[in-house]
């Protein structure tokens, strides 16, 4: 077999070596869950997480947690991406406004979510509205940071090209600033859809009556542990979508980049 069609069975071999990896991992929980000595409320079989599932799909409720924080994921994100962004850009280009507010970002990265969690729920309440906050605040800081760089990359020598064609302001920005930065800003944005998860998890942690942060509080106060996994397999499942349409929105958006690899 050549070398290139030796290549091309590797990669056409990827997407089952994935699948394989998952079926080994679910083969060893359950021996493990079998053999272990350990019972079912410590240490639930995939089967019986399997059980769980099926009986809270079939009521709903299930569906119902996901929703909600589905709703406060996808709230959190765009408000906080669309914030990241405007102050990014101002940042990028100012730094007087970088030097006023480098202390605040700084201070609200050196303070765990955590911590501050209870204090928004308090401030709010514990509604949809202080989850959507948390998970704003959560996404802010990674996707200002790479707007900040991806501005800041933008080569001079492009700037002056610009303004010898006699671009406009709006010009600049949206045919020179914007694609420039986006393969930056969209690596941020990977970081932020998959910590929104994170933030609205915290917060239903914190003070909620719905969500999946909610089910799995209930599932640990009843000592039903495979309701545990239930929700967390829901979380990892929505993370990965997530990350998954953000990374499908960068390939579309940043199809010139192959193309010119090509050339």
């Amino acid at each position: 077999m050549t070398k290139p069609s030796l290549t091309k069975h590797i990669r056409s071999l990827r997407p089952w070596l994935g699948l394989a990896s998952l079926l080994a991992g679910f083969l060893l929980w359950q021996f493990a869950a079998q053999t272990g000595g350990l019972p079912s409320f410590i240490l639930p079989t995939p089967v019986d997480v399997w059980s769980r599932f099926v009986r809270a799909a079939a009521d709903r409720s299930l569906f119902l947690h996901m929703g909600v924080t589905l709703t406060e994921i996808l709230s959190g994100l765009l408000a906080g991406v669309a914030a990241a962004t405007c102050l990014g850009y101002l940042v990028a280009k100012s730094r007087l406004l970088e030097n006023l507010l480098a202390p605040y970002l700084v201070a609200s990265q050196a303070v765990p979510l955590v911590a501050i969690a209870p204090l928004l729920v308090i401030w709010f309440g514990p509604g949809m509205f202080s989850k959507i906050l948390i998970c704003a605040l959560i996404v802010f800081f990674p996707v200002l940071v790479n707007t900040v760089v991806g501005v800041r990359a933008v080569p001079p020598a492009l700037y002056d090209l610009m303004g010898s064609l006699r671009a406009t302001r709006t010009q600049i920005l949206l045919k020179l600033e914007v694609p420039a930065a986006l393969p930056i800003f969209l690596g941020g944005l990977r970081i932020g859809a998959t910590l929104s998860v994170i933030g609205a998890v915290v917060g239903e942690f914190v003070g909620a009556d719905r969500g999946l942060g909610f089910l799995i509080n209930v599932g640990r106060g009843q000592y039903d542990t495979s309701l545990v996994f239930v929700a967390i397999f829901a979380l990892v499942v929505m993370a990965l979508v997530l990350y998954g349409m953000v990374a499908w929105f960068e390939k579309r958006l940043l199809i010139w980049q192959e193309t010119s690899h090509t050339l």
